[in-house]
């Protein structure tokens, strides 16, 4: 994707790049999507048959990722100086600029909604986990549950880890 030439076509090579993370991104928020209903309908297959889809995707964002740091890597060669994508679409003519600032700024947005979904899916297998810890804390005490502290019983925890003759 990026050419070695001793002046690359910047506006190619960014909106190239942009092109395809704005794919990945798509592809990925439909993936978390999938995902949120599969947990949510306790659909184990579906969540199995969407791993290989979601590798992918990682592999995907690990080329784009790669793509970008070569970009940086060759505006610094040829004397663009360049933190990151945004330093190199300020070097365009006001037109090109324009476009890729356009498809850069969509990216970011797709980007932190990509995060939320990410926590929503996070906060629902947390809420799964502790909703399943409840229950075999009741299966395991019959339903009876004990209170850590008591006024008129002392604790049955003794230490016996620590000390074996307690």
């Amino acid at each position: 994707m990026v050419a070695d030439t001793q002046q690359n076509d910047w506006e190619a090579d960014l909106t190239g790049l942009l092109d395809e993370l704005s794919s990945v991104q798509t592809e990925l928020l439909d993936v978390l999507a999938a995902k949120r209903d599969s947990m949510a309908s306790n659909d184990m297959q579906q969540m199995i048959d969407l791993h290989p889809r979601a590798e992918a995707l990682c592999d995907r964002l690990r080329s784009c990722h790669q793509q970008r740091e070569d970009l940086i890597a060759i505006a610094n060669e040829q004397g663009v100086p360049a933190e990151n994508l945004g330093n190199i679409a300020a070097t365009l003519a006001k037109a090109d600029r324009k476009k890729v600032t356009k498809q850069m700024t969509a990216a970011s947005a797709r980007m932190r909604l990509l995060q939320h979904q990410s926590l929503a899916n996070w906060v629902l297998a947390q809420r799964t986990i502790l909703h399943l810890s409840q229950l075999l804390e009741i299966i395991a005490t019959g339903g009876h549950l004990q209170p850590t502290y008591s006024r008129d019983e002392p604790s049955d925890s003794r230490g016996a880890l620590v000390d074996r003759e307690v």
